[in-house]
């Protein structure tokens, strides 16, 4: 383990602040996150002399590591769970698994309990995956459609990052250019139309099987699975590749901080210094930044990992059209987290005594229509639990467990306000689990609920939204926001950026690109901070 693993990213500060104002820096990465670090360790890499500054006290953003039981016992990856789109290119080029990084993919990917007491097992092995589907008593003709679907977007994976060129490194190419790289129309309805209900209809008949696949277009989204674009949703979470399987989704060993503390580490050994608890309150472009204590931080470039809307508040001088696109960009989240110590796992009606959901991803819903209702009544400003994700996360005490639980739909502005209602949201979670695992209440040792304020308070994320904006198609590719702004010397690299959000890593990498295309000598004096 690495000294920043080790400290779960609490690095403090390398030097005073004095010091650190007393050089001027080539590039300030505004922001610790996983892709402000991968940003700087890139640069640093490069030769620049590259200063990290994060407000919180520890490194990772919403990837990281926290103890917020009062077992400190328990470390949590409060918001980031699970790996998958973690580009391969960033780990080798950092040499991320020699820093600490190392993982186990999820089987059962993907696990799915019915009312009936049945349930549908994706595993990684494809026979079991179909006996599964035999055992839930489908004929040969939905059998054969779920894997036509599966495979359609695994094509699609193929031609957009594995093709004439890798879509995800560098800018994104234009609609015209991806409609051309999938040389498809129904691909490309997919992948800038459709609902993810739609899709599923074209392919299966079963309800069971619709009820099972439509969570993964509306992860993080705010939509139902019926609204258009959410079938695009999708196929952001299933176009990255893990350790050469192909699009599949693991556990890291330690928890998710550890992506983001091996990529520290990567940072600080090329050279970069990585501060905690200095929160930037001004980014002055061409010239530096000024901290909360009015300290004046000289650099040619500015990278800010923090999302757009934040930057916005730090930046005086925008141009009003650039702080209008900002404005409007769409950070609605419906995500409403839940993290238990679990003094044992609970017993499933569907699979008693198994315990093989421990090392896969489990999904509790009240089906694809519900959704659609629950969605509706979250835009109304009511939470309604009605899907749920489920890991059992790394990082529980011997003989107990941990998981977290990525569940919709709970708006921002929940009415009556969030203090009020955060038990009765925390039982809508505790009642869809025990619906398919009758003891889950009996089993909970803690808990905490984070909504999309709590996400933001915490993290630091407008909105709670935890990919830094919509990821439908309005929002994505081309429409996605540049490594580049118009504001001199100042770029963003955070999941606001192209290729999207999850922990990616680069978005960091580009903009790191970026800027060294863009890197001249210039000589400015210092600057009085307001």
């Amino acid at each position: 383990m690495n000294e920043i693993a080790a400290q779960l990213g609490q690095v403090g500060l390398p030097e005073p602040v004095k010091a650190l104002a007393s050089r001027r820096w080539d590039v300030i990465v505004v922001g610790g996150g996983h892709n402000g670090l991968t940003c700087a360790a890139y640069l640093a890499r490069a030769g620049k002399s590259v200063l990290v500054l994060e407000a919180r006290q520890r490194l990772g953003g919403a990837c990281t590591l926290e103890r917020p039981f009062e077992d400190p016992r328990y470390v949590v990856s409060p918001c980031a769970y699970v790996i998958g789109l973690l580009d391969e290119t960033v780990i080798r080029e950092l040499d991320l698994k020699r820093r600490g990084l190392d993982f186990t993919l999820a089987d059962p990917q993907l696990w799915i309990p019915y009312d009936d007491g049945t349930a549908f097992a994706q595993w990684l092995d494809h026979d079991r995956t179909v006996n599964s589907l035999r055992d839930l008593g489908l004929p040969q003709k939905e059998i054969d459609g779920y894997l036509a679907y599966e495979d359609l977007f695994d094509r699609m994976r193929i031609k957009l990052r594995k093709g004439a060129r890798d879509t995800w490194i560098g800018d994104s190419p234009s609609r015209e250019e991806l409609g051309a790289l999938l040389d498809d129309t129904y691909m490309s309805d997919v992948l800038f139309h459709a609902s993810i209900a739609d899709v599923i209809d074209d392919f299966v008949t079963d309800q069971r099987l619709k009820d099972a696949l439509f969570g993964q277009g509306i992860i993080g989204t705010y939509a139902g699975p019926d609204d258009p674009g959410t079938a695009a949703v999708k196929l952001m979470h299933f176009i990255g590749e893990l350790d050469g399987v192909g699009a599949v989704w693991g556990y890291v060993k330690g928890g998710m901080g550890m992506v983001s503390f091996a990529i520290a580490d990567a940072a600080r050994e090329a050279g970069a210094v990585l501060a905690a608890g200095v929160p930037v309150a001004q980014v002055i472009p061409g010239e530096g930044v000024c901290l909360e204590d009015g300290t004046f931080i000289a650099a040619e470039k500015i990278v800010s990992n923090a999302d757009p809307k934040r930057l916005m508040t730090m930046v005086a001088d925008a141009p009003a059209d650039y702080r209008l696109r900002i404005a409007e960009w769409d950070v609605r989240s419906p995500v409403v987290k839940f993290n238990a110590a679990l003094h044992r796992l609970p017993s499933w009606t569907a699979a008693p005594g198994e315990t093989f959901m421990a090392r896969g991803v489990v999904d509790v819903t009240t089906g694809l229509a519900e959704a659609q209702r629950a969605f509706e009544r979250c835009e109304a400003g009511e939470p309604a639990v009605g899907f749920g994700e489920i890991y059992v996360q790394p990082g529980a005490p011997e003989g107990t467990h941990l998981m977290s639980v990525f569940g919709q739909y709970a708006p921002y502005a929940v009415k009556g306000g969030w203090e009020a209602r955060r038990d009765e949201v925390a039982r809508q979670f505790i009642d869809l689990i025990g619906r398919y695992a009758p003891d889950f209440a009996d089993c909970l040792a803690d808990y905490e609920v984070l909504g999309p304020p709590d996400i933001e308070a915490r993290v630091g994320l407008t909105g709670g939204h935890i990919f830094q904006g919509e990821v439908r198609p309005d929002q994505m590719w081309d429409r996605r926001l540049t490594s580049r702004t118009p504001m001199e010397g100042v770029y963003l690299c955070g999941a606001a950026t192209h290729p999207g959000g999850s922990v990616i890593a680069l978005n960091g990498r580009n903009a790191a690109m970026a800027v060294l295309v863009d890197m001249g000598d210039s000589t400015r004096g210092t600057v009085d901070c307001p």
